[in-house]
Order: structure tokens, then sequence, then C-alpha cells
């Protein structure tokens, strides 16, 4: 039992060596791109035509650029005169950019009674409507106490109730189901979250153009009234 072990660990270790360390997903540049030759492209996207590797290298260096391979699976590869450091901080600026705008789901939660009354679930309804026009999904819970467990139906029809009311915004993404003493429900919205963002900037931006536009006309309006009062009488 303990050869059969050391072997497959000596196996192990010999494959990890073979394989060796992980693959680099960086493009080969300049001296790293060994083949004969390349299809060149201008460092503003013209074409320069298929050239040997030697011809490729000194072009970068006279125009003090790098040569990067930017299709390797191509024959013969695509290679483009660039200024590689430059080239990966404005991608690494890009995709900072995009991981701050990407837009996350947050799932809200509102609890209601199987007996709540008139005014408050209004309330709570306002809340959904809330959360569902700004991109979120809501989490309805159901809490029975006491005899109230044994009317099961009472929640379900209360959430069939809130679904449809909020039919426009939401949508049922996880159907009522019992947990214990509470009975769950989901409402996903019709909206993405970066939609909705989108659209309540806009809303701020309309909104601010108008009291600007609102204040210009009051300004304008007071300059008349001022030198309607100034005018000498005839």
């Amino acid at each position: 039992m303990t050869c059969g072990v050391l072997r497959f660990l000596a196996r192990s270790s010999i494959k990890r060596k073979s394989f060796g360390g992980p693959i680099s997903t960086e493009p080969r540049i300049n001296d790293r791109i060994r083949v004969p030759e390349v299809r060149l492209v201008g460092p503003n996207g013209e074409q320069v035509g298929i050239v040997s590797i030697g011809d490729a290298l000194k072009l970068a260096q006279e125009s003090d650029l790098d040569l990067v391979e930017v299709a390797a699976t191509a024959r013969p590869p695509v290679c483009k005169l660039m200024d590689y450091g430059k080239f990966k901080y404005e991608s690494a600026m890009k995709a900072r950019e995009a991981r701050r705008n990407q837009a996350h789901t947050i799932i809200k939660e509102i609890k209601l009674r199987p007996k709540i009354d008139p005014h408050d679930y209004e309330t709570k309804k306002g809340h959904v409507v809330r959360f569902l026009k700004a991109g979120d999904k809501v989490k309805v819970t159901i809490m029975f106490r006491g005899r109230e467990q044994s009317r099961p139906e009472l929640g379900f029809r209360l959430l069939q109730r809130l679904a449809e009311d909020v039919t426009e915004l939401g949508f049922v993404e996880s159907q009522p189901k019992q947990d214990g003493r509470n009975m769950i429900m989901v409402i996903g919205p019709h909206k993405k979250k970066a939609e909705a963002k989108a659209e309540k900037a806009a809303a701020k931006a309309q909104r601010a153009s108008d009291s600007e536009s609102e204040s210009e006309f009051e300004s304008e309006f007071e300059s008349e009234s001022v030198e309607q009062e100034s005018a000498p009488a005839e």
C-alpha cells in the first residue's frame, strides 16, 4: 500500500514538472516573436503587408514602438506597431472603469403579517415599488404567529395580491414557499440595475436643466421689471 502511494506521488511530481508553470496570456512582443515573417499593421491601423520578422523589428525600432503579436493563430501571424506600455495602461484603466460602472443586483426584504391592515399594506407595497424601480430584487416574507400557522392560504393570497399589484414593474422569480413559520416569495425587476441607474441619472440631469432654465427666465423677468421701473416717465 505504501509503495503504491509513493509511486503515485512520483508520477504526479513528474507530470507537474512536465507541464511547467502557468500559461501566459500576454501577447508575444518584439524579439519574443519567433516566426520568419508576419503580416504587419501600422500604428494607425494601416496595412503594411507581409514582411520578414527582421524588417518588422527594424521598423518598430525606427518608430520607437513595440512589435506586438495580435493574432498568433493567423498564417502568417498578425503583428502591430504600438506603444505596448501605453496600450496595457489604457486597457487596465478601461477594465477598471467597467468594473466601477458594473451594477450589482441587490436583494431587498419586506416582511408582512397575514392580517396586515390596508394602510400598512400600501406602505409596504410602496417600498416594493421603489425597490423594483431601482432595479433591485425583493424578498417578501410573510410571518405567521400562533394560530396563523394553520392558515397558510392567507399568506399565499397576500403574496399573490402583491405580485399582481406590481406586475408592471416586476415578476415572480421564486414562487411562494413555506419556510418554517414563514412564507417567502422573490420578485425580480423587469428593468436591469444598470438601466434603472441610467434612467435615474437622466431624470436628475433633466431636473437640473429645467431648474437652470427657470432660473434664467426669472432673472430675465426681474431685469425687465427693473428697466421698466427706472425708465423716465413721458
